[in-house]
């Protein structure tokens, strides 16, 4: 006797869509395809068109140049040769670097504060040690030396470009001044004569040291990108959490799904009870966060309680824009978010390639993404002694500029819907 055929474990169920149906209907494919090809293609173009060339979008670098050189009796009269480089380099037509003419003091202040990305000198005695050139002796006097002072609290880019430009100038320079001794050395040997061709040595030091365990100057971005990753994060995780709780979600977690009782409650205090919430759970994140880079990891930090008050209201601030840019935007809020504090705040940070080498559009978004402001006012903490000047006065106007452009925003928002009778309508069994 025959056993009865068993269906397939697989097969759906009478009434049950199969796949291949879902699969076959062209409107279940517009909106997805559409949109992730749009976000990838705008990924695509925005990360990667800011970073393919620095040194074609180079445009006023601030770099600071100083003549310490008090000059000294050459052929008979008082010449000062470092005046005399210095202003030939800042005379000199590029509209990539800003030459800062700048008294040492003043040169060195700048660098502690972050407004300029390195420094190239004349150092003093300058135009002695020229003169104490070879002209025909045998002993070989020390050579002329130009200083090249580095930030790399700047990021290590930014630093670097203008090591390369600054050293760069000191080899022209030191060329122009070649090509004046020679010709008046006819009598010099054929060893002096190529000392003479190219007289200056560079010597290369740091003008604002930061910690060993600063990243080289990369530690303020990644800070700042988890103090925004946090916000963002958070605030959707708790979007998502208290629409579940008020009954205007499901909640499904594997095989487990559950959807609760609706709880009546407008748009607009629902949007409290989430900013509340991102409050109160920003400031154990700001901790959290501390805790792993300072504590485990031993990340180079001072002034730590300012760091930490810094680091909970940047978070707060961003949790309150993606709360109620979700509110405002609902399914596709977290897509909206997501270009407005990461896809956009990245490429325009300047905080691993600086503004001064970014194309102009990216500059235009520096004004007013959050992750400049937040890697300015960190770098300042970090390593620039929390000088309000190095960027943390304006890190914290632009957090408290956001932080009411998103309350108003997202007020504005909800209460609008709400005034409007567009209530939050709740799937229901049939």
């Amino acid at each position: 006797m025959s056993s009865p055929v068993q269906p397939p474990a697989a097969e759906a169920k009478p009434g049950q869509a199969r796949p291949g149906q879902v699969l076959r209907n062209p409107k279940i494919w517009k909106f997805p395809t559409v949109i992730v090809s749009l976000a990838v293609l705008l990924l695509s173009l925005l990360y990667m068109g800011g970073i393919i060339d620095p040194n074609g979008h180079m445009h006023r670098l601030p770099i600071g140049l100083v003549n310490a050189d008090r000059g000294a009796v050459m052929g008979g009269r008082h010449t000062n040769l470092g005046a005399q480089i210095t202003d030939s380099i800042s005379g000199a037509s590029d509209e990539r670097v800003s030459w800062r003419r700048l008294e040492p003091t003043a040169a060195q202040q700048q660098l502690a504060t972050g407004k300029l990305y390195g420094v190239l000198e004349v150092p003093e005695g300058f135009t002695a040690a020229v003169a104490a050139l070879p002209n025909g002796t045998a002993t070989p006097p020390a050579r002329p030396t130009m200083t090249v002072l580095t930030n790399p609290g700047v990021g290590s880019l930014a630093s670097s470009l203008a090591g390369n430009i600054n050293q760069t100038a000191a080899h022209q320079a030191s060329l122009q001044l070649g090509k004046t001794l020679t010709a008046t050395s006819a009598g010099a040997s054929g060893a002096a004569r190529l000392l003479l061709a190219d007289p200056i040595s560079v010597t290369v030091k740091v003008g604002h040291p930061i910690g060993t365990h600063s990243g080289l100057g990369l530690t303020a971005f990644y800070y700042a990108l988890l103090l925004v990753l946090a916000g963002f994060m958070g605030g959707n995780i708790i979007s998502n959490g208290v629409d579940v709780g008020l009954g205007y979600a499901d909640s499904e977690i594997g095989p487990w799904h559950t959807r609760r009782p609706v709880v009546p409650i407008s748009r607009t205090r629902t949007l409290i009870v989430k900013w509340a919430m991102s409050v109160a759970i920003a400031a154990l994140t700001s901790a959290v966060i501390m805790l792993a880079c300072v504590v485990i990891l031993g990340m180079d930090a001072s002034h730590l309680w300012l760091l930490w008050v810094f680091s909970f209201c940047a978070s707060a601030t961003v949790g309150l824009g993606v709360q109620s840019v979700n509110a405002a935007f609902g399914g596709i809020g977290q897509l909206v978010s997501m270009f407005v504090f990461i896809v956009l705040a990245l490429p325009s940070s300047g905080t691993t390639i600086p503004l001064e080498a970014l194309p102009g559009f990216y500059r235009w978004l520096s004004v007013f993404e959050p992750m400049r402001q937040l890697g300015g006012g960190v770098r300042a903490i970090l390593y620039f002694d929390a000088r309000a000047e190095a960027g943390l006065t304006r890190a914290w106007v632009m957090i408290s500029v956001g932080a009411v452009v998103a309350l108003a925003f997202g007020l504005a928002a909800a209460s609008y819907y709400d005034r409007k009778g567009l209530h939050r309508m709740v799937p229901k069994d049939s």
